[in-house]
């Protein structure tokens, strides 16, 4: 029952890879939990992450302050608000907040047109802006922005923070602008402070050399973050040789300076708002998004964290830049390094970042005489060798890959020329002006071989592109035979009416007309090619109404995340495939669209053998597609299916070696790391089970029924508390029992002796998954279910694929 493939040579398969369980897709529901999550006690792991993010934070924070030139102090307040007031209201749990490097070029620039006081009045009004997009719950908006403008913007940043801390690093001051820095510079470099140089160049070799150390210290030295490492051995290396250099200074709180009312021009303090905003919330949210991949991705407790709640985020970030701004601190934001060490850190609960917020405050009031030891050309160059990391070449190439490069090198140097709003806008201007031009350009040809016309559409076939199309159309002689390859992923209404009309007069006179492509697919008596193909106006590419298998982002539409092979075109419902024309167009239609995608990726994995992160066992049912429901390709799942998706006891009567040996070969030689149960709706087995218990002992389905009872005593036993989806109850009987099952299954997997060894090393975990065939929604079982107490499958929301901020 099993069709998993077994290699003539497993010794050939290497180390598994890293697995992600929990990869899997549902609908566009809404990206927030049902319910804000309940409040933890403290537990050890939160308190040694907020520790670990608390060490990070203290010199990035006091570097960013310098960087802005506003009060140092202001650095620390937006350091202890954002983890005490965003952490504890904020929608994101891990997320850790405070001044961010990404805003550090709009407070320069503020604090330089308005003075400190106003920065921080218009820093309230930035956070009364984002508790009214809160309310409006327009967070999600943000997420449509370009990841080409926001790693544009990013990488503008950078650039600006680079070149400005490079004169404290050399010893000198900042200009006002970019361009000032950089005329500036040849003066800077003929007048060398080498005490400040030798101070920076200490900090740069231990922030950059600090991770690298090999071997076993290296693993322990790791756990120190390198930033405090390097500003700590550069001051002490200060203090202990009595370089004289200017060094953090901070004063009394006594006179520390509160917020002052904006004073100016309206329309310039209205920008002003509205770029913190901005900037703020989508830092914030983008920062968001990735937290929640930190934790999908993640195993143990962390995995049960539920998804962020955005408009929440946003309220508790408009609440932190309320009091920040009130108390003189800078503008907050969600900050990716803090965010992904207090992950890394196994944090659990919004306690850790609040438990920072608090070390922060008494870091401020009791280490006020360490921290003026700190050089400021040791801060100047850590917050450099941030801003260069701004400038991040994975993002370049996704960019490239994207053919987004413009839109990237447009948001850059308007951010680094104009500002971080005018560079925005002229991004968002390019990335919109080049979605029409990909949408209105649109390839026609036509070319005749061996009496056959071939007119080739190349692009997205809208109204604009049908006066282009009627005449090549009509370049086709009377009577002769067509072959009009679509090759776009969108038709409109226009251009159908127009395709439909010219066939239907060229075969009244006697040609012939043919469409092919990764667009005629869709049934439609119209064109008379027979079921399936031909396809409706509006629909995307494939043979379905939806998109073409793989379902991972980027431009190649039969590929997963990276270059992986998806399914290629996949039917719609009801399409007839019982001929081999049918096979025959299927395997052509893989041979030149797919194919040429994917023929690298298979290449390396024929030469590797397969390294499978896990093991997905599911139902034999046609409906039940798993690279596209995991969004997973080539190499990444080791499957087996058989009819209800069930795992024989081991030594039972009539049991079925082919599961077993499948499940041996693919913990103990594959090394994989989970193995998923995947029942659905409406399977036959269960109906089978229920209607007749196992289909009568005789037949081959009879007997292989049997290894289901067990699931029939369970749903008995249960009654009506038994396993639950969460957010409605079980539609039937047929769905408790498929619920059952998964849960069932589980445990009889514990009883194989391969699983009960890697799971007793720690090795390997298990998890149930039910799959919503109607509703195109995954459950994965949360809580319960693989210890024997029941369980409930809580539903999976929708991922974007979005970037996270430097």
């Amino acid at each position: 029952m099993s069709s998993a493939c077994v290699p003539a040579h497993p010794e050939s398969l290497g180390p598994a890879r890293a697995t992600t369980p929990h990869a899997v897709t549902g609908t566009d529901r809404p990206h927030h939990p049902p319910a804000p999550p309940r409040r933890r006690p403290l537990a050890g792991a939160d308190l040694s992450a907020s520790v670990a993010v608390f060490l990070i934070a203290l010199p990035l924070s006091l570097g960013i302050a310098l960087a802005t030139g506003a009060p140092l102090q202001a650095g620390l307040v937006a350091a202890a608000v954002g983890g005490l007031v965003a952490g504890q209201l904020g929608g994101c749990p891990l997320q850790v907040s405070g001044p961010a490097a990404g805003l550090t070029v709009v407070t320069a620039d503020l604090i330089h047109r308005y003075g400190w006081r106003a920065t921080c009045g218009i820093t309230v009004l930035a956070g009364l802006a984002q508790l009214g997009l809160g309310c409006l719950r327009v967070a999600r908006t943000a997420l449509a922005v370009s990841p080409a403008v926001v790693h544009g913007m990013l990488a503008g940043i950078g650039v600006t923070i680079a070149v400005a801390q490079l004169h404290i690093v050399l010893g000198g001051t900042p200009q006002s602008s970019v361009l000032a820095n950089v005329l500036a510079l040849p003066a800077q470099l003929a007048n060398l402070h080498p005490a400040a140089v030798a101070v920076s160049a200490l900090t740069l070799a231990l922030l950059l050399g600090w991770p690298r150390v090999p071997g076993r210290a290296g693993r322990l030295l790791g756990t120190v973050p390198p930033a405090l490492v390097a500003v700590a051995g550069a001051t002490a290396a200060a203090s202990l040789t009595g370089l004289a250099l200017p060094r953090v200074d901070l004063p009394s709180w006594s006179s520390h300076a509160l917020a002052g009312l904006p004073e100016g021009p309206v329309l310039g303090i209205a920008a002003a708002v509205l770029t913190t905003t901005l900037v703020c919330s989508v830092q914030s949210l983008l920062g968001a998004v990735a937290v929640d991949k930190l934790v999908a991705g993640g195993t143990g407790p962390q995995s049960r964290i539920g998804r962020s709640d955005l408009d929440r985020e946003l309220l508790g970030q408009g609440a932190a830049n309320i009091v920040s701004g009130a108390l003189g601190g800078l503008p907050v934001a969600g900050v990716a390094v803090r965010s992904s060490a207090n992950v890394k850190s196994g944090a659990l609960s919004r306690n850790s970042t609040m438990l920072h917020g608090v070390f922060v405050v008494v870091a401020a009031l009791l280490m006020v005489p360490v921290l003026d030891l700190i050089p400021l050309a040791s801060l100047a160059a850590l917050v450099m060798a941030v801003g260069i990391q701004m400038v991040s070449l994975h993002h370049i190439r996704t960019v490239t890959r994207h053919r987004e490069v413009l839109v990237y090198a447009v948001t850059t140097l308007g951010v680094v020329l104009l500002g971080v709003l005018a560079g925005v806008v002229l991004g968002v201007a390019v990335a919109v002006a080049l979605a029409l031009h990909r949408l209105a350009r649109t390839r026609i040809t036509h070319e005749e071989k061996g009496g056959v016309h071939h007119v080739h559409v190349r692009g997205q076939l809208t109204f604009l592109a049908v006066p282009r199309l009627s005449r090549v159309l009509h370049l086709v002689p009377q009577g002769a035979h067509a072959v009009v390859e679509l090759d776009g992923s969108f038709m409109d209404h226009a251009a159908y009416e127009s395709l439909r009309d010219w066939r239907r007069a060229h075969t009244a006179q006697g040609g012939s007309a043919e469409l092919t492509g990764c667009r005629a697919g869709v049934s439609s008596p119209e064109y008379g090619h027979g079921p399936g193909d031909s396809h409706r106006p509006g629909q995307r590419a494939g043979h379905g109404p939806g998109p073409r298998a793989g379902h991972g982002p980027g431009p190649r539409a039969g590929l997963g995340s990276g270059p992986r092979a998806g399914l290629g075109p996949w039917r719609r419902p009801g399409r007839s495939a019982g001929d081999g024309h049918e096979l025959a167009r299927g395997i052509s239609a893989f041979q030149r669209d797919t194919a040429p995608l994917v023929r690298e990726e298979l290449a390396r994995l024929a030469r590797e053998g397969q390294r499978p992160s896990q093991l997905f066992l599911t139902c034999a049912d046609s409906r039940l597609v798993t690279s596209m429901i995991t969004s997973s390709g080539p190499g990444d799942l080791f499957v087996v299916r058989n009819v209800g998706n069930l795992v024989p006891l081991p030594g039972e009567e009539n049991g079925d070696d082919s599961v077993a040996a499948a499940i041996e070969y693919a913990v103990d030689v594959l090394k994989v790391r989970s193995i998923t149960v995947c029942g659905h709706s409406g399977c036959g087995a269960m109906q089978a089970l229920l209607g007749s218990g196992t289909g009568g002992a005789a037949t081959p389905l009879g007997r292989w029924l049997r290894h289901g009872l067990p699931s029939l005593a369970r749903l008995a036993d249960e009654g009506g508390a038994g396993v639950r989806l969460a957010g409605r109850a079980a539609a039937d009987t047929v769905e408790r029992l498929g619920l059952a099952n998964v849960v069932q299954q589980l445990e009889h997997l514990r009883a194989h002796d391969s699983v009960a060894r890697a799971l007793a090393a720690g090795a390997l975990e298990l998890h149930g998954m039910y799959f919503d065939v109607g509703e195109a929604q995954a459950y994965l079982l949360r809580r319960g279910g693989t210890d024997g107490e029941g369980g409930v499958f809580e539903g999976v929301p929708g991922t974007e694929e979005l970037p996270s901020p430097a």
